[in-house]
Order: structure tokens, then sequence, then C-alpha cells
């Protein structure tokens, strides 16, 4: 695990994750001849459209035939390419988990699976579209790595990342402009943790939007005299089982904070490890068993209970559970 704690964490600046995406693999594209990027008709919404406009030869707009694009990822990947998928979140697993499964997974072919518009932080654009399944669905197939970034900085570096990773990956990231906080040279590492501050009394894992949050809870934390340790788990398969472990040995209690279903998310993979080897006192924040609806991003987050304060209540909870 990275020990990030000792930076001062600071919004510096909303930005919103897709964009990270798009700036990286632009640069991808300009270091690498081998990337090539396919698109099922939302150009401007994944941020492809400079990867698009500077390497046409290598893009690919497929329209509205997102198992189509899977199948022609797979192939591409047969001759040498490493191909990125670029479409909604919804449509790039839910849709298509035949196709990732047989032509991808199980053949093992070395496509980036990125998506955008994830979570109930899509908003506006309803239910239909609010996907908060997809962790659940990707992480069950065997030899998929499922990663989740925070900010715009480390969308960036983990696109950059997943280029040199051998095998297929789930790159998941969102629609709204969200505090970046990341510092700019950051390296992402792939199944490591990132310990973003240091406490005893309560281990909180979070993942993706949440991580600001989560941070949030924590400051105001301080001032109940309760001191959370907090981490970030950007890559939920695998999992940096080794920072978790040290974390709860330390605090003997965990919260669990993402912007997904409960059910098959991050904290299940959490809750399941520790189960198996460190029996420990959690409480979970995420979607409880229900759909999404309409709504500005952060109307949504607290009306369905992913709020700064349903974070620190979860703490509260845990902590009056833990064993000392």
């Amino acid at each position: 695990m990275e020990n990030l704690s000792n930076l001062n964490w600071e919004n510096i600046g909303s930005k919103d994750t897709r964009s990270g995406f798009g700036d990286a693999i632009y640069e991808l594209g300009k270091e690498r001849e081998d990337v090539v990027a396919l698109c099922a008709d939302l150009t401007g919404s994944l941020k492809l459209e400079k990867f698009a406009d500077e390497f046409p030869n290598r893009f690919f707009q497929i329209g509205i035939a997102e198992a189509n694009m899977m199948g022609i990822a797979a192939g591409l990947a047969t001759t040498g390419k490493v191909p990125f998928t670029g479409t909604f979140a919804n449509f790039a697993t839910g849709r298509v988990f035949d196709q990732i499964r047989q032509s991808i997974a199980y053949s093992e072919k070395n496509v980036k699976i990125c998506a955008s518009h994830a979570g109930i932080t899509l908003g506006e654009d309803g239910a239909s579209h609010q996907i908060m399944e997809d962790i659940a669905l990707m992480k069950t197939l065997p030899g998929i790595t499922v990663i989740n970034t925070c900010d715009y900085n480390q969308t960036f570096a983990a696109t950059k990342a997943i280029a040199e990773w051998e095998g297929p990956v789930y790159l998941r990231f969102g629609r709204p402009k969200v505090p970046n906080f990341t510092p700019k040279d950051y390296k992402f590492k792939i199944g490591e943790a990132l310990l973003l501050k240091e406490g005893s009394d309560v281990s909180i894992f979070a993942t993706g939007h949440m991580v600001w949050k989560v941070l949030e809870a924590a400051h105001a934390l301080v001032e109940q005299g309760i001191s959370a340790e907090v981490i970030n788990i950007a890559t939920i398969k695998p999992l940096d089982r080794n920072a978790i472990i040290e974390s709860v040995l330390k605090t003997r209690c965990a919260v669990t904070a993402e912007e997904h279903q409960i059910i098959g998310g991050m904290g299940e993979s959490i809750a399941g490890f520790l189960a198996r080897n460190f029996p420990t006192p959690i409480e979970m924040v995420g979607m409880n068993d229900v759909f999404g609806e309409s709504g500005t991003p952060e109307e949504l987050m607290e009306k369905f209970g992913m709020g700064t304060k349903d974070i620190i209540e979860a703490v509260s909870l845990v902590i009056a559970r833990k064993q000392f």
C-alpha cells in the first residue's frame, strides 16, 4: 500500500473523470502505435475527439452496436493491437456481458473496456442509464482486472497504466465534475491501495467518487474525537489484501463506501476477504438493492444514502459493534 497520508488533501479544482480518460488515451496515441480506440457513437461523451482527429486510422466508430464493438476489439487484440473500447458503463457491461465473457475474458484477450457515466451520478438521465451493477458483473469474470477511479488525475494515471497491463481490464469512471485531489505526478499501480489518511479507530475503504466524500467525513469525525483511516481502493480486483489486513488489525472495524450496489460491490469483496481471514465488524455505504431515478448527482447521492452524513453514521454504527 502506498502511503500518501502526509499530503494535504485539498480540492485543486473540479474536473470530470471521463476527461482524464480522454486526455490520457490521446497521450497514449502519441506514444504507442499499437493503441487503438473504438467507440459506440459516443465520441464526445467519452472525450475521444482528440484521439479520433489525430489518429483517424486507429479510431473505429462502431455506432450503436456495442456487442459488435467488443467482438471487433477482441479481433484487433489478436493482431497485437491494444484496443480501448469506449461507451457508457450501462452499455459497456450489462448490454454486452455475453460478448465480454466469451470473446474477451474466456479468450484472455488484451482488451481495455473503458466505461463512462457509471453510477448514480449520471444524474438526470435516470434509472435506465444509471448502472450500479457493473462492478459486480465484471469482477465475477475470471481474469478481468477491475478499476474504479476517484478523480481526473487518478483516471489519467490509470488509463496510462492499463496500456502496459497484459490482459483484459474494466476501467470505470464518471460524467460529473468532481474534486480533483490526487497529485498530478501520481503513478498508478494496479492492485495497490492508497493510504490517504492514517487513523486508529476505524478503517474506511472507499472507491470512485466516494473517496472525496470519505475524506470530508474523516475531517468531520475528528471533531467527534474519532480517528478514521482512509484508504482509496481504486483496484477492486485484485484487492490489495495486505493493505486491508494491515489497517483492520489496527482499527478492528471497517466501513466501505462505493457508488454501486452494496450487493456484489467492493464492500462485499472486502467483507468476504475479512470473513475468511480476520472477522471484523463492517458497515457498507452504497446503493441498497434499489434502482436510481432522475435528479442531480448531489440530490441522488443524498437520497440514496451515499452522502457525507451517511458515512459518519456508518462509522458510529460500526464502532459501537467493534470488539476491543
